[in-house]
């Protein structure tokens, strides 16, 4: 199942940035060539690109790919590693899942109020909803990293960074 949300995860961020770089290109197109650009693709490829923020977000916490400065951890090995890794891993869980429950709230109170985009007319709480998705995808994979890291699936290395 793992697997499939990371494939899920891939699918999306590629074919949504081909639809961004559409919408974004049809745009210029119509602005400069046609004098005349529909409004809903500049509203469009920004709420693509927040989606493309959160859910990426979520794919590079697989990854480990988000930026660390580990020029403390990696003076550390064995459990004194896993250690100060679980702490690091604890304090940005707490942050995810404080991202993800009020941005669960946003998208309720936006969902309740009945807010819509301004050019498609979509309810506010679509766009919200990148907020908590990310929130709590980072939180699956914080929790898949620290049992991996506990269970030894992590190779260690002298120079930093914790391979996967």
């Amino acid at each position: 199942m793992i697997k499939k949300l990371a494939k899920a995860e891939e699918a999306f961020l590629v074919l949504t940035l081909v639809a961004m770089v559409a919408l974004i290109f049809g745009q210029v197109v119509g602005r400069y060539v046609f004098s005349n650009a529909p409004s809903w693709t500049e509203e469009m490829a920004r709420y693509i690109h927040i989606f493309q923020v959160w859910i990426g977000a979520s794919y590079a916490v697989k990854l480990r790919e988000h930026i660390r400065v580990e020029a403390f951890i990696t003076r550390f090995q064995g459990l004194p590693r896993k250690i100060l890794e679980t702490i690091s891993l604890a304090i940005w869980f707490a942050m995810a899942l404080f991202l993800a429950y009020f941005g669960t709230q946003l998208v309720l109170q936006s969902f309740t109020n009945g807010q819509v985009t301004p050019a498609m007319q979509l309810p506010m709480w679509i766009p919200f909803l990148a907020i908590p998705l990310g929130g709590f995808g980072m939180c699956f994979r914080l929790i898949e990293q620290l049992r991996r890291i506990w269970r030894g699936d992590y190779e260690m290395h002298k120079e930093g960074g914790v391979k996967a």
